[in-house]
């Protein structure tokens, strides 16, 4: 009888097979090795090419369906004029749009929140319902002609895949906000064959800064997406800008002119979106019924100019391509600022990332027009003027200097033209910020009511709360009682501080050896202590955070103050000393910074 002899197993790969499928393993691996951040990177540029690619192909598909276009052909620069699919079908999608906010009206009561607000204030924590969702809405929008890109749901739904791989094996906080970076820097860099716009897209916008720690992860993920989207998919982004010579020095000046009127119509434009905005919410119409409605006035713009539907890819490369007239170029920008504007404003959902590119080129070129005669020396070509412009009012509405400053070097391939655009950018951007100081995304955070700038990590100190910090074993004392009664009640020694309350009511503090350091003697039961009640009108309430409380004591002047459950009832729930406060905000400050760094 032959015996079989069975092949040689390798137990090292079993043993990383074993870890891919060993949750607790992967997690240790993840937490302890920075490798296992790399791998986490590539997992999600993998997922977010995939993803990219996907919703480019839906997308694509139903212009096609829905205009009746060719499958290779752009909607925006498609030949539709006049046509009446252009009039219906954003009205179609706006009616489809609204049933949709219907439905998630019962189901979801929570606000959906995007990348930069979970990076800010959730630790990176994101939906990856929600982001689903948001791109489903994005897609309809998108796909029955609404005026705004997919590069929002691109990086909704990516980061959500990668915020629920990192919630799945227990990521520390930091390391969780990296991962959506990496996420969001996978999404850009595969919508514009860009890896080093995606990477960059995500330190400045997503994570709010570049780290070591962090660099490989995002840069991988950047890559990884890049290469699995050209693999799928042939579409690429590029501007050929031509034969012109070199960059002199005198074209610097038109170039950062050229970056100031751009921060200008880029403010004008945030300001528009938020007014139209506005005028909807104080609107009687339901909100349901906003999105047929600007459909319907995106529509009516089409009918003048298809240009102005989608995103405008198609539309952006057939004005690079040609020369309008400056009537056109005027014309086509405003109906462009005119139809983004209402889209977002009635309730479609998108961004203005691929609109702001195609408005600043349509300023570019039409700066073009006018440099001659005001700088005689300048050697830039009508298309270097509408590179610079797109990166101009792109950083002025979305922000990110180096992310459309790599932009323009990814799309051009030159390096002179890139560090033309670089001096309009920081130009821009430095207009922007002291003048309005919001992006697109930050201004309608601060519409709604939120502080937050940026995506730099402010959550954990909106965390760290009076309510968890305070103490809860306060001494209390009845405003009505004698200076006897309080010596009898609280001998020198027994505690520092007695919460005077009247009627259940704070009613202001006692210092107990302010008591006792008193000279003033009287009659036995009638020597009041309203000579020693302080700080009658300062207290903290327990959903404050500690930085609030840290300017609370330093305006009263106090090193405690009580904390009570609200405003009317000022009921005394515990009690908070600056000290305290102050260690406990330093040594979460200070994790924050050895997480950012690597340390642990």
């Amino acid at each position: 009888m032959r015996l079989k002899i069975l092949p040689k197993i390798d137990l090292r790969r079993l043993g990383y097979l074993a870890l891919l499928f060993d949750i607790g393993r992967m997690r240790a691996f993840a937490r302890r090795s920075e490798i296992g951040l790399v791998l986490a990177g590539i997992i999600i540029g993998i997922t977010s090419g995939l993803a990219v690619t996907a919703m480019s192909a839906i997308s694509s598909r139903l212009h096609s369906l829905i205009f009746g276009i060719a499958d290779e052909e752009h909607l925006s620069a498609s030949n539709l004029q006049g046509h009446i699919s252009v009039l219906i079908a954003p009205v179609v999608g706006g009616i489809i749009l609204g049933l949709l906010m219907m439905l998630l009206a019962k189901w979801r009561k929570k606000p959906m929140v995007d990348p930069i607000e979970a990076n800010a204030l959730h630790g990176g924590r994101l939906s990856l319902t929600d982001s689903i969702i948001v791109a489903v809405q994005n897609l309809i929008s998108n796909g029955f002609g609404a005026s705004v890109g997919l590069e929002a749901g691109y990086t909704q739904l990516a980061s959500g895949i990668a915020s629920k791989l990192g919630i799945s094996i227990q990521l520390r906080r930091s390391d969780l906000r990296t991962l959506v970076g990496c996420g969001a820097a996978g999404a850009i860099a595969a919508a514009f064959n860009a890896p080093l716009t995606g990477a960059f897209y995500a330190f400045e916008l997503i994570i709010g800064s570049y780290t070591i720690v962090s660099l490989t992860p995002v840069v991988v993920s950047a890559l990884i997406a890049n290469l699995v989207a050209r693999l799928l998919s042939a579409g690429d982004f590029t501007i050929d800008v031509g034969q012109f010579g070199a960059v002199v020095p005198a074209d610097y000046l038109p170039a950062l002119l050229l970056g100031v009127f751009c921060a200008g119509m880029g403010i004008l434009l945030m300001k528009g979106v938020s007014l139209i905005e506005g005028l909807a919410r104080r609107s009687a119409i339901a909100a349901p019924f906003r999105p047929a409605l600007g459909g319907m006035v995106v529509g009516l713009l089409a009918m003048a100019s298809p240009q102005v539907l989608s995103a405008g890819h198609g539309a952006l490369h057939l004005n690079l391509a040609s020369s309008p007239a400056i009537p056109v170029l005027i014309g086509l920008f405003l109906l462009k600022s005119f139809a983004s504007a209402v889209s977002i404003g009635s309730g479609f959902r998108g961004g203005l990332f691929f609109a702001s590119l195609f408005m600043g080129a349509l300023l570019g070129k039409l700066f073009a027009f006018t440099a001659p005669f005001i700088f005689a020396h300048a050697t830039l070509t009508p298309v270097i003027y509408a590179v610079v412009g797109m990166s101009s009012l792109a950083v002025a509405v979305i922000g990110g200097p180096l992310t459309m400053t790599f932009l323009a070097l990814e799309i051009t391939g030159d390096f002179p033209i890139t560090a033309l655009v670089l001096a309009a950018v920081i130009t821009s951007s430095l207009v922007v910020r002291t003048t309005f100081g919001y992006s697109f995304a930050t201004w309608r955070f601060h519409l709604r009511g939120e502080s937050i700038r940026s995506a730099h990590d402010v959550g954990w100190i909106r965390n760290l709360t009076v309510g968890r910090l305070m103490r809860l074993d306060v001494k209390t004392i009845d405003v009505e009682a004698t200076l006897e009664d309080f010596r009898r009640d609280f001998p020198l020694g027994s505690t520092q501080r007695v919460i005077v309350v009247d009627g259940g009511k704070y009613a202001g503090m006692i210092q107990v050896p302010e008591v006792y350091a008193s000279p003033v003697e009287s009659t036995p039961g009638t020597q009041s202590l309203s000579s020693f009640i302080r700080n009658t009108n300062d207290f903290l309430l327990p959903n404050m955070n500690a930085k609030q409380a840290a300017a609370l004591f330093d305006s009263a002047e106090s090193d405690a103050l009580a904390v009570a459950n609200n405003l009317i009832e000022r009921r005394v729930v515990g009690l908070l000393t600056e000290s305290h406060t102050l260690r406990r905000y330093s040594e979460e400050l200070d994790r924050r910074r050895r997480e950012a760094s690597g340390e642990i």
